[in-house]
């Protein structure tokens, strides 16, 4: 696949790497030099310095025989004319575009961007994304991830394994032995930084991370079996007035009315435009470094503070000084990959990466084969899948046990119509099956081949 990236930032740094390890052919485009330079230097990609919405920059690019183009640049107007320029002039056939500002975004120019007007084929708005998946999070108390899959029947939760979980020391074999009614599989481990597929001898340890799936309506049975039994948080201080904290506290309080949310904002004019917007959410403003003011935020009394300032060391700090003043619980929005293992030494409960969610959102779109979902775990070292089974797939019609699966990869929890299966050695997949699996990055594109729309297929 050639593959047009606008924006060599984080984002697009990311997904160049990511494209590029799976043999693609990929082409990034920014404006400076210095990064461009930089990427030149560790990716195995072409590089152009230019602006990426210049029509002249785009066919140097390779735009006439490109497949996709994907426009993050800093600039939505760039992004966005990138994207019409690719169609106009090029026809590249899958656009996707980074748009952050939410006038974009309102539901009452959501025309904007059909394909009479702007085709934009996929949008992502990292600060809504973002948004969302702490919102998720907030659903599994004690996890320090989770991700829904299969329309929400199936959740995917990563938790922390302490000196106060029971399952220490138990080979996993015997899961299904002590919890024979409980519909869950751990898909993988994280221990020293590294991402270990386990087979059932294999045991959890103190200071591993597990990533399990199960039926959503067991997931506080799952959580217990871990040893967290904490409540769902209600009463929540948001550290940070911008888009993600705005954009947070308006899905809690359209959730349910009984979230008790205040949000701390430094600058008093974003202040009041936030006060504004939620009239059911108290608005303070101060710095969220200040222990007076988080004494007046009652973060003793709340049951989770959430840090998602602009600024990675005021998150980390003010999540600290909250947990000192008494929060039981910090969730710390971090952007540079450097700090995310410091955390749980510092004492933050759970790390959110803009990054990771942006990249895994964009993957969604560029995996080829039946793919429905897609999240990236530690910088592209592993990924969770969902897909879609069609019968031409080898996977379909026959024993799991009989199935040769590529090393790397565990298949976690089938959806059938309503019906989540745990799978076993018997299991057999059928056509149109959900199948939500978890993939180390060697196995990524055989996963796509196993689930590849083939020509018998039509």
């Amino acid at each position: 696949m050639k593959v047009i990236v606008c924006g060599a930032g984080q984002v697009g740094s990311s997904i160049a790497q990511q494209l590029a390890s799976e043999n693609n052919e990929v082409t990034v485009i920014d404006r400076s030099p210095e990064t461009i330079q930089r990427v030149a230097d560790s990716l195995d990609v072409q590089t152009m310095v230019g602006h990426a919405s210049h029509p002249d920059v785009l066919e140097a690019a390779g735009a006439k025989g490109a497949d996709m183009i994907i426009a993050v640049t800093q600039k939505d107007e760039v992004n966005m004319v990138a994207c019409q320029v690719a169609h106009s002039l090029f026809e590249i056939p899958t656009r996707i575009a980074r748009v952050r500002a939410q006038s974009y975004l309102a539901p009452m120019w959501s025309d904007l961007f059909s394909r009479e007007h702007m085709p934009i084929d996929v949008i992502i708005s990292p600060e809504i994304e973002v948004a969302r998946a702490v919102a998720q999070r907030l659903q599994v108390p004690g996890a320090s991830d989770m991700i829904p899959f299969a329309d929400g029947r199936v959740r995917v939760v990563a938790v922390l394994i302490d000196e106060n979980c029971p399952l220490i020391d138990t080979p996993l074999r015997q899961l299904t032995e002590l919890f024979p009614d409980l519909s869950i599989r751990v898909l993988g481990l994280v221990r020293d930084d590294e991402i270990i597929v386990p087979r059932g001898d294999d045991q959890m340890l103190v200071g591993d991370e597990a990533y399990f799936a199960v039926d959503s309506h067991q997931v506080d049975r799952a959580m217990a079996a871990f040893g967290h039994e904490e409540k769902e948080a209600r009463r929540i201080v948001i550290i940070g007035g911008g888009n993600i904290g705005l954009f947070l506290a308006r899905l809690l309080v359209e959730e349910s009315p009984s979230f008790a949310i205040k949000i701390i904002e430094i600058n008093k004019q974003r202040a009041e435009y936030v006060a504004d917007q939620l009239d059911k959410v108290v608005t303070l403003h101060g710095d969220s470094l200040d222990s007076e003011i988080l004494i007046e935020a009652n973060v003793r009394q709340s049951e989770a503070v959430i840090a998602v300032t602009n600024d990675d060391q005021v998150n980390i700090l003010s999540s600290l000084l909250a947990k000192r003043h008494g929060a039981p619980r910090a969730m710390t929005l971090v952007n540079k990959v450097s700090y995310g293992p410091l955390m749980r030494s510092l004492g933050v409960d759970a790390v959110v990466n803009p990054r990771a969610i942006t990249v895994s959102r964009i993957l969604q779109h560029i995996r080829r084969g039946r793919i429905r979902g897609v999240h990236s775990l530690r910088d592209g070292m592993a990924e969770i899948i969902e897909a879609e089974a069609l019968e031409t797939s080898p996977l379909v019609g026959q024993p799991l046990r009989d199935v040769k699966l590529p090393a790397g990869l565990v298949i976690g929890a089938i959806v059938r119509d309503a019906e989540v299966i745990i799978p076993r050695g018997d299991t057999v997949i059928k056509t149109h099956d959900k199948v939500v699996l978890f993939a180390l990055k060697g196995a990524v594109k055989k996963v796509e081949k196993l689930f590849a729309v083939r020509l018998e297929f039509f």
